[in-house]
Parts: structure tokens; C-alpha cells; sequence
């Protein structure tokens, strides 16, 4: 095996025995064969919609094996191997689809060479070996490190973006150019292409990309409303309880309709904090809380919460043996052992919260602040303008993205720290945990920490920096704001190469760069958009707020 997609990668190149993510040597080699199979899929359907000829669920199929593939998912080689089946399937019938699309349109079809041509092996063994020929190691050795880097630098881009319309999709929201543009960009990357063709790709992928945040905001916000700011408690309380982790607040909706009445309090982890700021999911009383914070942590959290735990999503690890038969999966995330809950019927999650002593007792009762989106903060537009143009505040930090265990993430914290009393700070996904308890105040009554949401409201906060562009007159790079990102998986990819379609320049990214990206890929983006490594929290801070990149 070979994995270089997470920023916590062993010795940052590559995990070659086995992921750090938890993943084992068939897994990560059967997703790699997925990806290949997917390829060959959309070249198939790519030549067939532009002959307007489509199939919805084709498109899902693309997405959901898209994301399947994303860092803490799926690490169950049976069921991949199951959906790489499936997959060819889909590609014979997407064969058919492009055959029958040409005699619509009065055309020969295209004798097109490459991943389309691929069949699965009758058995695990041969899966493997197929896979062998599909991994990044054959890419880098046939294309070099620099054309492999940029192909997948678009391929995981195109990963956390398929998370986002997948998220969008289950709510019952599509766009035809994003599925378009799935199959389109997959058929490119099946075929020979120089550095700057890939680098015009992954741009357009960061575009389509913010696109495709926008969708999912819309899908969210039109089925549970519009953020508001909310107080949640981080404290436990008595009773049976429920633990739900990942980002689908779909699944938590559903959770939270069956367990009403039954004396069973539900409660958020990780990237499912932001749900507290939703009016409708707000309504439910039993809706008690957050427990715990970052993915990283949950093997000690879990081992002590008194109750049942759904994983929706991405975000799991390989769960201990004392909550082995409490923790569940569901949607597309799969761990060996686990159960797996199909169909949003979440009566097994109820029967084990039930058998479990839930909390004995109240804890003294402690509150943080969340759904400071954009719909939110535009309520307060001209007040924090006006704060600006007073010299109340001096500077906003967008200071988020992911967690992870890896050394080097304390310097989010003290960074967060470090920010002058006259500033304020909008943070989003997973990394806000290394400093949202922090009590940081106000500027006349606005609070100095806004919390915007999950990874993909990266979307409000570039809808609150374009708000305040409009406002001052001027171009975003030119406001007084510094972007500080943490990257972990794919999803961060996606939101990166969305900064950077934008034109936001002067972004600071850690706690490690990529392994995928070499050096001349490097170069590139810091002439281009003076992307940098972060450095000391003090060297950092000295020079956002002086204006030196």
C-alpha cells in the first residue's frame, strides 16, 4: 500500500504498511481500485451527457464511492469490495449509456482507451492485484512525482467535494453541472495532461467546489433554517443518553424524532456541534448538548459515555472493545464489527442507550456559543462596521479547518490566545475544539469568537468576508482579515482550492504541508497566491497584524 491523502501520513510521505488513520493494507488497496473503477465510469457517462443522456443514480454511485474513499470513512475491505462489484456494474451500464447516446445524436462512438476497459477480478485475491496496478506508487512511477502530485491534488479535491453534494443530495438537493462536472474532471484525469492543464483543474475544481458548499448551505438552511446564535451546554446531565458524531444532520433529525418521549437525551460530537444552532433541529428539548470535542479524542470520550454512539459520516477510529457493542454506523461509514444501521431506522441505537446507565447526575452546568453563520453575523453587518471604522476592531483571524493528533496543532490554541483583545476571531469545523472553551469576550456585545460551523460553511465565512469587502469598498485580500487554516483530509483540500478559485491570497496552512504537493507544485502557489507554512504563533501574529506575508 501507499496513502499519502492525510496530513498526518506516516513520516510525512507516505503510509506504506499500514494507515495511521487506522486503515489496513487491503483497504487502502481496494480503495485505490475504487477510484479506478470510478474513472472508468465517467468516461462513459461524460461522453454520454453531452449527448444529454443521464442517470441520477449513476451520479449518486460516483458520489457516494467518492466519498467512501475519504480519510476515517469506510475501513471495511469486504464492503469495498462489494462496491467495486457494483462498480462494474455501473460501468457496463454506463457503457450501454454512452452506446445508446450515440445512436440518438447519429454518431460512431469514440474508441476512448484507459480505466473504462477495466473489469473486476472474480475474487478478493484478484481484486488485489488489480489494485496493485492501481495505486499511487504505479502513478508516480509512470508520471513523476510532480504530474502524479497534481492529479491527486484534483482527485482529492474532488473527494471532499463529493462529500459535500452527497450531503446535499440526501436532502433531496442536486445541480446538473456538479454531476456533470464529477464525470468530466474524473475523465480527464484518465487521460495524459501537462502541469498546467492540472493546475487549471484543480482551480476549477475550488470553484465548482463553492458551488457546491452553496448547494448544501441551501439544502440545510431550506430544511432546518437559518443559523442562529445559541448557548449549548458542554455539561452532562442525568439520564439516558446518545452520542452522535460526523456531519449529516439528516441522520440526527431522525435520531431525534424517534427518541422523543422516551427519557433518552441526545447529544452532539465533533462536527455535529453546529446542529445546535439549526431552529428546527433547536426544537427538540431532548437535543441536551455537546459532549466531548475533535475525532481524535473519541476512544477516551467514548470509553466514558454512560450510552449509545452513532458515527454518521466520516470521523471514526478504530473503536475499544469496552464500547464495541454501543458505538454504530451508518450511511456510508463502516468499521468490521460494528452495526451498521440502514435506512435511518435507529431502534438498535435506542435499545443500547436504554441498557446503558446513561448519566447519574447533573454536572455543574458550563455553556459555549455557536451559530454565528452568515445570515447571523449579516444581522450585525453595519454594527461591526461600524466597530471597524471606530477602531474597536482592529482585525478579524479566520482561524479553523481540521484536528488531528499530529504535533504541532497547539499552535492554533495559542495563536487563538495570542490575538489582541481588539480583534475577533471566525472559526469553523473541527479545529475550533483546541480553543472554543476559551472565554474570549466582546467587542460591544459582539463576541470576539464566532463560531460559523462544519468544515463546509467555510462557504458563510467567505459570504461574511465578501459582506464586509462590499461594505469597505474593496477587494477581499485587502481587509483587514488573516486566514489560518489546519488541514486533515480531503474535505480541507476541497475547501483550500475553493480560497484559492476565489483569489483569496496570503493563506497560512499547517501544521504540515501536503505530501503530495512537491516542491515545484509548491512554488507555484506561493508565487500565485502566497500560500505559506505556518510558522511560531508570535512570528505569525506580528506579521498579520503588521501586514507582512
Amino acid at each position: 500500500m501507499f496513502c499519502y491523502q492525510c496530513e498526518q501520513t506516516a513520516r510525512g510521505t507516505g503510509c506504506t504498511i499500514s494507515g495511521v488513520c487506522g486503515k489496513d493494507q487491503p483497504t487502502a488497496d481496494l480503495q485505490d481500485l475504487l477510484l479506478f473503477a470510478v474513472k472508468g465510469i465517467s468516461m462513459y457517462a461524460h461522453r454520454a451527457r453531452q449527448n444529454g443522456v443521464r442517470d441520477r443514480d449513476l451520479d449518486r454511485f460516483i458520489l457516494e464511492a467518492l466519498f467512501t474513499t475519504v480519510t476515517n470513512v469506510n475501513f471495511d475491505a469486504g464492503d469495498i469490495a462489494s462496491k467495486i462489484r457494483d462498480a462494474g456494474k455501473w460501468l457496463e451500464h454506463a457503457e450501454e449509456l454512452y452506446f445508446d447516446s450515440c445512436k440518438l445524436a447519429g454518431e460512431l462512438p469514440e474508441n476512448i482507451q484507459g480505466p473504462c476497459h477495466w473489469r473486476p477480478a472474480a475474487d478478493l485475491d484478484g481484486l488485489l492485484k488489480q489494485a496493485g496496478e492501481a495505486g499511487i506508487l504505479r502513478k508516480k512511477e509512470k508520471l513523476g512525482e510532480v504530474i502524479a502530485g497534481l492529479e491527486y491534488l484534483c482527485l482529492y479535491g474532488l473527494k471532499g467535494m463529493a462529500a459535500y453534494a452527497d450531503h446535499a443530495l440526501i436532502l433531496d438537493r442536486a445541480d446538473e453541472d456538479i454531476l456533470g462536472f464529477f464525470h468530466m474532471s474524473l475523465d480527464f484525469l484518465s487521460s495524459e495532461h501537462n502541469a498546467d492543464d492540472l493546475t487549471s483543474l484543480a482551480l476549477k475544481i475550488g470553484e465548482m467546489n463553492v458551488k457546491t458548499m452553496g448547494l448544501l448551505h441551501e439544502a440545510n438552511t431550506s430544511t432546518f433554517g437559518n443559523p442562529v446564535p445559541a448557548k449549548v451546554r458542554i455539561t452532562s446531565i442525568e439520564g439516558k443518553a446518545i452520542l452522535v458524531s460526523g456531519h449529516d444532520l439528516l441522520d440526527l433529525e431522525m435520531l431525534l424524532k424517534q427518541t422523543k418521549g422516551k427519557g433518552i437525551n441526545v447529544y452532539t460530537h465533533g462536527e455535529m456541534l453546529p446542529a445546535h444552532g439549526y431552529p428546527k433541529l433547536k426544537e427538540y428539548d431532548h437535543l441536551a448538548g455537546n459532549y466531548g470535542g475533535a475525532w481524535q479524542n473519541q476512544r477516551q470520550e467514548f470509553e466514558s459515555f454512560p450510552g449509545a454512539i452513532l458515527m454518521t459520516t466520516n470521523c471514526i477510529q478504530k473503536p475499544k472493545e469496552s464500547y464495541m457493542g454501543r458505538i454504530f454506523t451508518t450511511g456510508l461509514v463502516e468499521w468490521p464489527g460494528t452495526i451498521h444501521v440502514k435506512n435511518g431506522d435507529f431502534q438498535p441505537v435506542i435499545d443500547a442507550a436504554m441498557a446503558s446507565p446513561g448519566f447519574i447526575k447533573n454536572d455543574e452546568e458550563k455553556f459555549i456559543t455557536v451559530g454565528f453563520g452568515a445570515n447571523a453575523v449579516g444581522s450585525v453587518a453595519g454594527k461591526v462596521v461600524n466597530l471597524v471604522k471606530a477602531g474597536k476592531i482592529r482585525h478579524f483571524f479566520l482561524i479553523g479547518g481540521c484536528d488531528g493528533a499530529k504535533p504541532g496543532r497547539d499552535y492554533y490554541t495559542r495563536l487563538a490566545e495570542l490575538v489582541p483583545k481588539d480583534c475577533v476571531i471566525l472559526t469553523l469545523a473541527c479545529g475550533k475544539y483546541r480553543f472554543n472553551k476559551i472565554d474570549f469576550g466582546e467587542i460591544d456585545g459582539i463576541p470576539r469568537l464566532l463560531d460559523v460551523g462544519q468544515c463546509n460553511d467555510a462557504y458563510s465565512a467567505v459570504q461574511i468576508a465578501s459582506a464586509l469587502a462590499k461594505a469597505f469598498r474593496t477587494e477581499i485580500n485587502n481587509l483587514p482579515l488573516s486566514i489560518v487554516l489546519s488541514w486533515y483530509e480531503q474535505k480541507a483540500v476541497a475547501v483550500l482550492l475553493s480560497l484559492l478559485s476565489l483569489g483569496i491570497k496570503n493563506i497560512r496552512i499547517g501544521p504540515s504541508l501536503p505530501a503530495f504537493i512537491a516542491p515545484p507544485v509548491l512554488d507555484v502557489l506561493v508565487k500565485n497566491f502566497n500560500l505559506a507554512p505556518i510558522g511560531s504563533p508570535e512570528g505569525d501574529l506580528s506579521k498579520m497584524l503588521s501586514g507582512v506575508v
